[in-house]
């Protein structure tokens, strides 16, 4: 299967996406997290610097429970903003 190219636009969410998870996490390490949400710290760290610009709803799911974000939030805060 072939995946079609990221748009500009879902590589500015996930980026958006990644910065939130990093500032949430603060001091907390990325192994801790990571653990923690059940994924691995290379997994984590893609998602926070915007590498893995669309990961998956469960680990989304699973690294918002650990940093204790709503689901909610996140989507609000990562949503495209119109110009």
């Amino acid at each position: 299967m072939v995946r079609t190219p990221l748009t500009p636009e879902e590589r500015e969410r996930g980026e958006r996406l990644g910065r939130l998870l990093r500032e949430a996490r603060g001091d907390r390490s990325m192994a801790e997290v990571a653990a923690s949400a059940g994924i691995s710290p290379e997994t984590l760290r893609k998602i926070e610097t915007g590498r893995a610009p669309t990961p998956a709803f469960f680990t989304v799911a699973a690294l918002a429970g650990t940093l204790g974000l709503s689901m909610d939030d996140l989507a609000g805060r990562c949503a495209l903003v119109p110009v």
